[in-house]
């Protein structure tokens, strides 16, 4: 028997199909989650390009001609925002003459705006590193994060684009409903997670560990965004000794140098996480991103 909801999503469904075919709204994603999730929510009423792909640092990417051409032609951007693209997509909304997608504008939505954000610091010093006025912006490990940007993202595909605005609403609540599904088995899964004490290589993962109840004991970056140095390492190390890690968690684009000095040394996993969309070969979409995001940590426990 067909629950309601999914009903109601059956005859959205015909509605959808009922529909006359319209031209495909671009989207400019800043990166590849919100892109793969613009594909969730948009399907085949848009036009996706993502800026940066999983194997680079999405803080440190150069405004090319390529990129700004991709913005002139777009009706929507979507970027994580709390000053992650801050080094790059200014310039590529400026320089794209684009009225419709600078901040203010229908045509600008920053998922960060949507959430509740981590790690806010008391005070904002460029000797601390690259340290964000707004928090942490690397939400997309957490799940929960990933349904309440999926919500608003469909509300502004809606309002750029109100012709699809139907389409929307029926491919959110589609999505929804797997990604609730997939929530529960992934958290049944990620149990024994629950605790664990972990390094981390950069500060990616305070969402992953709000989620997942990871101990993050800190990060082996001296600050953020800074390569640590071997006497940096070093002390580490001793910490170790004293409370110790189970594992060190590293995003994929980042080099592997210092997680793998300390986890020779430590005798512990490095577990590279794949990050985004892209990340490795199994994370092809938003659902194998927590795949394997999952598969790897419960890996490294044994």
């Amino acid at each position: 028997m067909f629950s309601k909801l999914s009903l109601r999503l059956a005859a959205l469904l015909l509605l959808v199909a009922a529909l006359p075919a319209a031209a495909a709204v671009n989207v400019f994603a800043s990166v590849p989650e919100w892109a793969a999730l613009a594909r969730e929510i948009g399907g085949d009423k848009v036009t996706v390009f993502s800026a940066t792909n999983a194997l680079q640092d999405p803080h440190r990417i150069e405004a090319r001609p390529s990129l700004i051409a991709r913005a002139r032609s777009s009706q929507l951007v979507v970027a994580t925002g709390a000053e992650l693209e801050i080094g790059w997509l200014p310039v590529v909304l400026r320089e794209s003459g684009n009225a419709a997608i600078q901040p203010g504008q229908p045509g600008y939505f920053e998922a960060a705006s949507v959430v509740r954000m981590l790690e806010v610091p008391a005070r904002v010093d460029r000797a601390d590193g690259d340290v964000h006025a707004s928090g942490n912006p690397h939400i997309q490990l957490d799940p929960r994060n990933v349904l309440k940007v999926a919500d608003a993202l469909a509300a502004r595909l809606a309002l750029v684009d109100p012709a699809g605005a139907v389409v929307y609403k029926a491919n959110l609540a589609r999505f929804a409903e797997k990604w609730k599904a997939a929530m529960a088995r992934w958290e049944q899964a990620a149990a024994p997670l629950k605790g664990v004490p972990v390094w981390v290589q950069h500060r990616s993962f305070p969402y992953l560990a709000d989620w997942l109840g990871l101990k993050e004991l800190g990060a082996l970056e001296p600050k953020a965004g800074v390569e640590p140095g071997s006497a940096h390492l070093a002390g580490i190390l001793e910490r170790q000794k004293a409370t110790p890690a189970k594992m060190i968690l590293r995003p994929a684009y980042t080099r592997p140098t210092a997680s793998d000095w300390l986890g020779e040394r430590a005798h512990i996993p490095v577990v590279v996480v794949p990050f985004t969309v892209g990340g490795s070969a199994e994370a092809t979409d938003l659902f194998g991103l927590f795949d394997d995001t999952l598969r790897r940590l419960l890996a490294g426990l044994k």
